[in-house]
């Protein structure tokens, strides 16, 4: 599977994948659709390996860490497309907010 290019999710939300090395490491941008936060959204940068198997059924991991709002995410998955078919990326995500103090740090993540 080849992770570079444009990717776009069921909620409209779209990330670029810039090239991958010879480790499998990569960055790019994501353009989120969604947030809870009251300012602007923008494009934010994204870090993340592949591992690179011969099968093409790879797994990763990028973060996200976005300039809009003191959160980061971070977005696990596996990359599915045998038998000729289109690539499709399924995906589980967690987010950090940031708290006011460690007594509400039960609320900082989802």
């Amino acid at each position: 599977c080849d992770l570079t290019g444009w990717w776009e999710n069921d909620l409209g939300s779209k990330m670029l994948v810039d090239k991958i090395d010879s480790q499998g490491n990569f960055s790019g941008v994501y353009h989120t659709a969604v947030s809870s936060t009251q300012k602007p959204i923008e494009p934010s940068p994204l870090v993340g390996s592949q591992h690179l198997d011969k099968d093409g059924l790879c797994t990763f991991g990028f973060t996200v860490n976005w300039k809009f709002s003191d959160s980061t995410a971070v977005f696990v998955g596996q990359c599915f497309g045998e038998d000729g078919r289109e690539e499709v990326l399924q995906t589980s995500w967690m987010l950090r907010e940031k708290v006011d103090s460690q007594h509400n740090d039960w609320k900082a993540t989802r």
